[in-house]
Order: C-alpha cells, then sequence, then structure tokens
C-alpha cells in the first residue's frame, strides 16, 4: 500500500519553474515543457482516462518484457 500513496503524492506535486530576472519568457517556457515530459504528466493522464483490468495490465507487461527480451537476444548473436 505504501507504493500507491508515494504514487498519488508525485501526482499532485506542482512543476515550479523560477524565472531569473530579465529571463526570455520562450525559454522558461521551454524548460517547463521539458520538465514536465520528463515527468511523466501526460502518460499518466492518458492512462489514467480509461480504467484498465489488473490481467490486461500485467499481460501487456509480459509482452513488453518478452519484445525486449527478444530484442536483446537478437543483440547478442
Amino acid at each position: 500500500m505504501q507504493p500507491q500513496i508515494l504514487k498519488e503524492r508525485r501526482l499532485r506535486t506542482m512543476l515550479i519553474i523560477p524565472v531569473k530576472e530579465g529571463e526570455n519568457i520562450d525559454r522558461a517556457l521551454k524548460r517547463f515543457k521539458r520538465k514536465f515530459d520528463r515527468t511523466g504528466g501526460m502518460r499518466q493522464l492518458r492512462a489514467r482516462k480509461h480504467f484498465t483490468k489488473p490481467s490486461v495490465a500485467r499481460r501487456a507487461q509480459i509482452q513488453k518484457a518478452q519484445y525486449i527480451q527478444r530484442l536483446r537476444d537478437q543483440e547478442e548473436i
């Protein structure tokens, strides 16, 4: 239960981008967008848009792991 609480806290945090005096607003906006992408805000919003059954999520996770393993096996050959 503890990891779920941490996830929810992460969701509620606000991005703070300090704008220096005389700094171009476009540059500050670019920093904001980059930071927003790194936090995964849009990915999380899209994932929460529709309910995904736990069995479907597990199956997708397993398929992704199999795909990555196949890529690593091909790399070795």
